[in-house]
């Protein structure tokens, strides 16, 4: 099967891509995808769309979501991001651009597709990268959990640092293989209306990533 990702990130993730686990994941995947085809998320094509907007030596900031929105027409394989045309805004998504007012004061936009982000050096990552409709956490446990840690493996090993953002309890347990002393890690509550309320409207994420950015020399991000 031909893995639809971008040249650098193919050449960094090679090993891993030969590891009998991510084949074994590719089956699962293609077979969901050939037994549901209109129900599992995102498209086939668009599994691989968060590196393939930001290639390896370009990435500034590392944000670090769950798994694809389950809701037909929301993922498009980058996390927590929709499509320009969807309507209304998942409540996490919505949540997130009030974390943004709060620190930033910058105002809800028209839509809620975050590619514009990717394009600045954010890879918006998500631990696992498939689901079925309705089903969260329905591919968890088959492979792209460790797909994911090496991902992240490869990220800490370069030597220019990096912000990570770490949201809810799955993102954040991706730390523990993170130099904290070369990069930055910040951490928070899920933006899920479950969870959000518990300190992650406060959390000042984005103000902080550009200061850190800045300190490095780096041109800040337009959230």
């Amino acid at each position: 099967m031909e893995i639809p990702l971008e040249d650098s990130w193919k050449h960094v993730l090679h090993d891993e891509l030969s590891k009998p686990y991510f084949t074994a994941l590719m089956q699962f995947v293609d077979q969901e995808y050939q037994l549901n085809p209109n129900a599992v998320f995102p498209a086939f094509t668009e599994i691989f769309a968060a590196f393939n907007a930001c290639p390896f030596n370009e990435v500034k900031v590392v944000l670090i979501g769950q798994d694809p929105y389950p809701t037909k027409g929301h993922a498009h394989g980058f996390c927590f991001s929709i499509k320009a045309d969807v309507q209304p805004f998942p409540k996490s998504l919505l949540n997130i651009f009030k974390a943004l007012a709060f620190d930033l004061n910058i105002a809800k936009p028209n839509n809620g597709n975050l590619e514009r982000w990717a394009k600045q050096g954010v890879l918006l990552l998500n631990c696992v990268l498939t689901v079925r409709e309705g089903q969260p956490d329905s591919h968890a446990g088959k492979g792209w959990e460790q797909f994911t840690d090496g991902v992240i493996q490869h990220l800490n090993r370069r030597d220019q640092p990096l912000v990570f953002l770490l949201w809810g309890a799955k993102a954040i347990s991706k730390a523990s293989s993170i130099d904290k002393n070369k990069h930055k890690v910040l951490t928070a509550p899920h933006p899920s209306p479950l969870s959000a309320h518990r300190g992650f409207y406060a959390c000042c994420h984005f103000s902080l990533t550009n200061q850190f950015l800045q300190s490095k020399g780096m041109k800040s991000i337009h959230w």
